[in-house]
């Protein structure tokens, strides 16, 4: 998204007192990955547990944090990273002198330059895209959070800054054709909604970055990619959780609107008369996937109506009910994504949930035929119940469906009790012989039967309908079948083989391996079973530097030594829930 759009940046490598963490090697991983040169203004000082802080290369100090936690200290540069430092401040000096003729003058000159000087050559090459300015630290332990706030004000630019060198741009949301704000007062007004805040007393409350003209409470906007009006009662500026009411917005600012009726996250507000839609930000599809289980007195609906909240915060989740495991579902960017999400949702909605692996949604199929009657027969005293029907059923190809065929000739079975036969076929196919699972993939033709001009009736040709195929089902030797994910895997080249590796002792095939910058992609095809903890083992595969993506592809059958496991665990699943 920054490099699509050109959007200066900075970078803060997190995490600094993790094991294996290489601020060098993430500087040089992220070089590849943006295509953007990496510029440390800083060295980190310890490494791993022994963490406590970094040199700042423009001052040449130390930032310490003591190691019972505390604020930093500023000191003296440690004698053993004297030598480092000078040479990595010597290639920052060079780079913040490149970016302007009088300070690569005086350095050349001098040798070196002011802080002050470093400082606004190392924000003009920031603004410019001529390298990213990289920080370190801990977020966890607040090391190195004080620095990258500094830098975000040294380095990063003002919105006036950045109009003279890329223009906002958005399109017409009528002819599609680009349109362009200037970030000035006397611009139309617009903004986009880029991030919703749910509060279960006071609603909804939508964050907007300004990025033209003048926006004030007690107004209209429109919002574009709705296509509806939004009144706008009160303007308030955050700090923390404080709201303070403003009197008017402009440019740049970071605003919050309260009980906005339409608006949701990546929405663009504009002026009614001028509008202009920009694009939201991409979110990835999520990489891990949990079924959530409420706890205690927690009701299914009560954890929807919270989750529906959750997703308006945070449209990086994503939620479903999954009608064939009766599950509720929830997706996001990691473990540690989904937990937070559910701690928001415990605090402020009350919805106590757990999250718990999701089933496979198996299915069932045959590779046989065969041909059954089906002949259901009751008496109870006055009007009986009686149908009669023959049906014969044979596999499709993977992926055909169900399909059913009427061959009743000479009035075997009236017409008006056909549709009932299948409807008892199609109810029973929802649970098939072997493990209760849907069966999908077969042709069933009903091509006999009788009846009683007194005792048939619909009920009874349906009832019948569903003894017959599932008879003939049990005889058509019923198999089990899986879901399929096509995989995509990004992994530095020393990882490739350990993954490769993993990948094909997850019973995956791989497709093929493509380079790509910093890198490898591997296309794979894996049972979705062997996938449901991937993320948590590629991450020590890779030393958390890989990502994936994967979706559904295809069903294919189980291998038999698996699927007598599977049969058997599903059996004892439905013995368990019906003793409860």
């Amino acid at each position: 998204f920054t490099c699509e759009y050109e959007v200066p940046r900075i970078a803060f490598v997190n995490k600094m007192d993790r094991e294996r963490a290489n601020f060098f090697r993430a500087i040089g991983d992220m070089e590849k990955a943006f295509v953007r040169e990496g510029l440390a203004v800083q060295i980190p000082i310890g490494a791993e547990a022994g963490f406590k802080g970094h040199v700042d290369l423009v001052t040449m100090k130390a930032w310490t944090s003591p190691a019972n936690g505390g604020p930093e200290t500023v000191g003296e540069i440690p004698p053993e990273l004297a030598g480092e430092a000078a040479a990595y401040r010597k290639k920052l000096v060079e780079k913040a002198a490149e970016t302007d003729d009088a300070l690569l003058e005086k350095y050349l000159d001098a040798g070196d330059l002011t802080e002050n000087e470093i400082r606004a050559g190392l924000r003009s090459g920031t603004i410019h895209g001529d390298f990213v300015p990289v920080l370190c630290g801990s977020a966890l332990k607040g090391i190195g959070a004080r620095a990258l706030l500094d830098a975000l004000i040294s380095y990063l630019p003002g919105p006036e800054e950045k109009a003279g060198i890329t223009p906002i741009i958005g399109t017409d949301p009528k002819g599609g054709k680009a349109v362009t704000r200037r970030p000035a007062k006397d611009e139309p007004f617009s903004g986009l909604v880029f991030k919703t805040v749910a509060d279960p007393f006071a609603g909804r409350l939508s964050l907007v970055r300004i990025y033209s003209g003048r926006l004030k409470p007690d107004s209209t906007v429109y919002n574009v990619t709705r296509s509806a009006r939004e009144r706008v009662g009160t303007v308030f500026s955050l700090v923390g959780k404080k709201q303070t009411p403003l009197t008017e917005a402009g440019p740049g600012q970071v605003v919050a609107l309260p009980k906005l009726k339409e608006t949701l996250t990546g929405d663009t507000l504009a002026d009614e008369h001028h509008p202009i839609l920009f694009a939201p930000a991409k979110h990835p599809e999520p990489v891990i996937s949990f079924a959530l289980a409420p706890r205690g007195k927690t009701d299914d609906d009560k954890v929807s109506a919270g989750i529906a909240r959750i997703l308006e915060e945070d449209p990086a989740l994503r939620y479903h009910w999954d009608e064939e495991t009766r599950e509720m579902i929830l997706g996001g960017m990691g473990q540690v994504h989904l937990e937070v999400a559910l701690e928001r949702l415990k605090r402020k909605f009350g919805a106590d949930v757990e999250m718990k692996t999701p089933k496979v949604p198996y299915h069932e199929t045959i590779r046989g035929k065969a041909r059954v009657q089906g002949r259901y027969k009751k008496q109870t005293g006055g009007h009986g119940q009686y149908g009669d029907c023959w049906l014969s059923v044979e596999p499709l190809s993977r992926g055909g469906g169900f399909e059913f065929v009427d061959k009743i000739v000479g009035g075997a079975i009236p017409r008006q009790y056909v549709p009932a036969v299948e409807k008892g076929v199609v109810e029973a196919l929802k649970e098939g012989v072997l493990a209760g699972c849907p069966v999908v993939d077969v042709r069933v033709t009903v091509d006999d039967g009788s009846y009683h001009t007194v005792d048939s009736s619909e009920m009874a040709f349906k009832i019948a309908g569903s003894m017959a195929v599932k008879k003939a089902l049990a005889e058509s030797k019923p198999v089990l079948l899986e879901p399929v994910m096509s995989v995509e895997v990004d992994v530095p080249d020393e990882a490739l083989g350990a993954v490769i590796g993993d990948l094909n002792g997850r019973r995956g095939k791989v497709q093929g391996v493509d380079p790509q910058a910093g890198g490898q992609k591997i296309r794979s095809l894996v049972p979705m079973a062997e996938m449901l903890t991937y993320a948590q083992s590629l991450n020590p595969l890779t030393a958390g530097r890989g990502m994936y993506t994967m979706e559904f592809s295809h069903y294919e059958e189980v291998p038999s030594h698996l699927a007598a496991k599977i049969v058997s665990a599903r059996k004892g699943e439905d013995e368990s829930a019906r003793k409860h």
